[in-house]
This record gives C-alpha cells, sequence and structure tokens, in this order.
C-alpha cells in the first residue's frame, strides 16, 4: 500500500510516521521549515508509546509523491478544497483520500472537487502537534484511527488500511457507520476546542473550575442536539460519557485550536462552533454557548495579519 500523507502536522505526521517506520512506503506532503528539517534529519517522534526518528520521503508539492493508494487527509479546515485539488496528480482509477480533519463536513466538500467515490471517513483521536520543525511531540497514551466507507465499493480500502495500522502498532478500527463516528468525535471537539480556546487554558483547569466545566459541557450539549436534528443518533448519557473522559486526560492537554491560537495562526473556528452555529439554524434550534465562542473568537480567526 502506497501511503500519502497530505499535511504532516501533528496528526499526519504521527500516524504517517508510525506507518513509515513499520516499512510501510509513505511520502510525507509538508512545507517550510517542517520540510526542510524531514529532509535533513528524518522526522520524531516524541511519544509515550515509544520515541523514534525515522528517514522519510518528503516532498513540497503532491506531485512530487508519485501515485497513491490511499492519501492521508489531514491540512487544516480552511485549506481543504485547494489541497483536494492539488492530490489530482498522484490519484489513480482505485486511489482513495481519508480525511483525517476536525469537523463533519470533509466527506463532502473533498467529494466536491475529487468525486465523492475517491473519498472515504476517517476519525483520528490523538493529542499531537509540531513541537519544532521535522518533529512530533504526542501528549498522552491515545492514538487511534477510525475508518469507514462512506461508499460500499470502498469496504475493501477500509479494511486494508485498518490492517496497515495495526501491523504498524497503533489501534485502528473499521466501523459501520462512519458518520456517527465523525459526530462523536464533533460533539466532544466543539466543546473541547471553544472551551480551551475561549479561557485560554489546557484542560486541567477547565475541568476543575465550576464554571468553565459548565461551559464545556453546555458547549457539547448543544452539538449533541443538532446531531439529533440531524438523525445522528446519539444516546442519552452521551455527554456524560464524554466529561468522564475529560477526567482522564493529561492536564496540560490542549486543543489544536488554542494552539492556532497562541500561535497567532489561523483558526478552525467556522468549522468547529461556526458549523454548530450554522447547523443549528437550519434546524431552528438555539445554541447560546457556541453561538457565544463564535462571537468571541471570530476577530482572532483569521490569525495575526
Amino acid at each position: 500500500m502506497r501511503i500519502v500523507v497530505m499535511g504532516a502536522g501533528g496528526v499526519g505526521g504521527y500516524f504517517g510516521g508510525r506507518l513509515a517506520q513499520a516499512g510501510f512506503p509513505v511520502t510525507f506532503v509538508a512545507r517550510g521549515a517542517h520540510l526542510a528539517a524531514m529532509r535533513a534529519h528524518g522526522l520524531g517522534l516524541r511519544s509515550a508509546l515509544g520515541d523514534a526518528t525515522i528517514h522519510v520521503k518528503a516532498v513540497e508539492a503532491p506531485a512530487e509523491a508519485g501515485k497513491a493508494d490511499v492519501v492521508l487527509f489531514a491540512v487544516k479546515l480552511w485549506d481543504t478544497e485547494a489541497a483536494a485539488a492539488s492530490l489530482e496528480p498522484l490519484l489513480g482509477p482505485d486511489s482513495m483520500v481519508v480525511p483525517l480533519q476536525n469537523g463533519v463536513e470533509s466527506i463532502e466538500r473533498i467529494g466536491a472537487v475529487l468525486g465523492a467515490e475517491r473519498v472515504m471517513g476517517g476519525v483520528a483521536y490523538i493529542a499531537a502537534r509540531i513541537a519544532e520543525p521535522g518533529v512530533i511531540a504526542h501528549t498522552g497514551k491515545i492514538a487511534r484511527l477510525r475508518v469507514g466507507a462512506a461508499q460500499p465499493s470502498q469496504q475493501a480500502v477500509a479494511q486494508a488500511l485498518q490492517a496497515a495500522c495495526e501491523k504498524s502498532g497503533f489501534e485502528a478500527d473499521v466501523t459501520e457507520d462512519i458518520r456517527r463516528a465523525l459526530w462523536e468525535k464533533f460533539v466532544f471537539l466543539a466543546g473541547m476546542s471553544g472551551a480551551t480556546a475561549l479561557a485560554r487554558l489546557p484542560i486541567g483547569p477547565i475541568r476543575e473550575d465550576a464554571q468553565l466545566r459548565w461551559l464545556l459541557e453546555a458547549a457539547m450539549r448543544e452539538t449533541w442536539r443538532v446531531a439529533r436534528a440531524r438523525g445522528v443518533v446519539l444516546p442519552d448519557d452521551f455527554i456524560d460519557r464524554q466529561m468522564e473522559l475529560v477526567a482522564g486526560f493529561p492536564a496540560g492537554t490542549k486543543s489544536s485550536m488554542l494552539g492556532d491560537l497562541e500561535a497567532g495562526a489561523k483558526l478552525e473556528l467556522p468549522w468547529l462552533a461556526g458549523a454548530v452555529v450554522r447547523m443549528a439554524q437550519e434546524h431552528g434550534l438555539e445554541v447560546p454557548v457556541n453561538r457565544t465562542i463564535l462571537a468571541a473568537l471570530t476577530s482572532y480567526a483569521g490569525g495575526k495579519s
């Protein structure tokens, strides 16, 4: 299986790195200092699950990568359409793009550019970031992928990718309902990203403060209601289980949106809290917490000029 990682940040860098470490032919599409460091020194992984430095193939343009069987698509949400269009040279008739992005709209957005038959579903569970050029830092011990066919013809690729991931030493499974899996993560992420970015704090202080803990839970509960309105059946105790999950996170865990905010980078806000607000309006629902998060962070969404 020839794998191309489009976006070699925390998510793409970690999972692509483990696949490369296991011997799979992986090419990373990166840019700037990160690309230069990977070419010069390899890709470093710092993780409680094992540190590694892996010699990898890294390119600046997707056209330099050669043909891919699977593209792990991990670019930031604002780059989705442009990055998807750039993949055309490396896609063959049976190639498959697997989005590992935040949000719940990547299958449709990428499919509108490349064709729905070329895009299946993926969900990444990991806290990782670029610690310095060429080095990915993984926080905690959660490193898991869920993949699933968006169309029946994609099932074989999903199974093959799952097997490759397991051979690479990290957990992966194939789900029969990838859209529900996407929403399960989205409900959690909408709250986590919004609360940490709004408070400018990692998860530890948030879960210890009654008011901030309320903010986190309320943002998730609003998104849960939107999911149900859109026909995604999540159980009644789903939010309670997410709060139990939060209790086990390392205290310093930050959302990627908080990391972007601190770095002065663009925010994925329009596709997180913004998407909750937009979809809630479509169903006549009020989501005041997510609307407040959107309003408070919008002036930072474009990054530093």
